[in-house]
């Protein structure tokens, strides 16, 4: 926090404590003292065609390896079976978490860059295997609109992808055309379900794998001239109405306690299933320049160029770590 804020430890139980999301509480937590906390959440998970699936015989897998075998199957020459750039780190992460591994640990206030521990190479090269089996895209590519992937081409031509990995909002940009009251065309969100369907990413084993989810925290600035009303402001965002209201307009509210006003169909369960298992990335001091330089775009790029993962794993850990502590 490098003291930028206050601390909110002493209102922490109050705005809702436990009930809180807590893998956001986790990355907002400096040496047990709450400086961030959830503000919204969003999740992402497997949009894809299902009558694509359907017509090659395919279930909703319910383990990793189901996933990359039938990815893989769907991939044609003119389509991914599954979209993935190769610089996509913030969705390649989740093969990570799924196989138990982390990017970084602390021991104290020390980061040390885990990308060499065995899990994580596991699932560095499981994510690799599926990017390179399934997917079309370059491994130059990151921040893809995936959703228009699933949408079919122009005149009825096959979609780019029958599979892709997003955050729940891109519901509204896939779906078949229509028209709205305002007389502009838009996409009808997923409205026939016989074509278009979703999934959360299974585990290694089963169930449902970890995933890095979207969202934001807020804090109170350590320079505030109102704390006291900045902390008052903070009750009000955690109180059940206004948590109920983030809700009902499709964003996940913090206080998991709230999250029935996301509505009962699968997009909302789906949602908060994904975000259950969620995790987010290190909360080291030096992670927003990391972030800056760019620095997992280049290895994930690498790893989908078909590099050796051990190698790479131990290379960027000698890179990361200094960086990782704000060196």
């Amino acid at each position: 926090t490098v003291g930028a804020f206050r601390d909110l430890t002493p209102i922490y139980e109050e705005l809702g404590g436990s009930k809180l999301l807590q893998s956001f509480v986790d990355v907002g937590t400096v040496d047990g003292k709450k400086f961030a906390l959830p503000y919204y959440f969003g999740s992402r998970y497997m949009f894809y065609r299902k009558d694509i699936w359907t017509e090659a015989g395919l279930e909703v897998p319910k383990t990793l390896d189901e996933f990359t075998q039938a990815v893989t199957k769907l991939r044609t020459t003119d389509m991914s079976g599954f979209a993935m750039g190769g610089q996509d780190w913030r969705n390649g992460i989740s093969w990570v978490f799924a196989n138990g591994g982390e990017l970084a640990t602390a021991s104290g206030t020390e980061w040390t860059s885990t990308l060499a521990d065995p899990k994580t190479v596991q699932g560095l090269e499981m994510w690799q295997q599926v990017v390179q089996a399934a997917s079309k895209l370059p491994a130059t590519e990151r921040d893809v609109a995936y959703w228009d992937f699933l949408n079919d081409g122009a005149d009825g031509a096959a979609p780019a992808a029958a599979t892709i990995m997003a955050p729940g909002w891109a519901r509204w940009s896939i779906g078949d055309l229509t028209t709205n009251e305002a007389g502009d065309e838009v996409r009808d969100g997923m409205a026939d379900d016989a074509k278009y369907d979703i999934f959360a990413l299974p585990g290694v084993d089963g169930g449902v794998a970890p995933v890095f989810a979207g969202g934001s925290n807020i804090a109170i600035s350590a320079k505030s001239q109102h704390p006291e009303l900045a902390k008052n402001l903070m009750r009000i965002i955690f109180s059940e109405e206004y948590q109920r209201m983030l809700g009902e307009n499709g964003l996940g509210p913090a206080n998991t306690k709230y999250t029935d006003s996301l509505g009962t169909d699968k997009f909302a369960q789906t949602m908060i299933e994904t975000a259950e298992n969620s995790k987010l990335t290190p909360a080291a001091p030096g992670w927003a320049a990391i972030e800056g330089a760019f620095v997992y775009e280049e290895l994930f790029q690498k790893i989908a160029e078909g590099g050796d993962v051990a190698a790479l794993a131990a290379e960027y850990d000698a890179k990361l770590t200094p960086m990782l502590n704000g060196g």
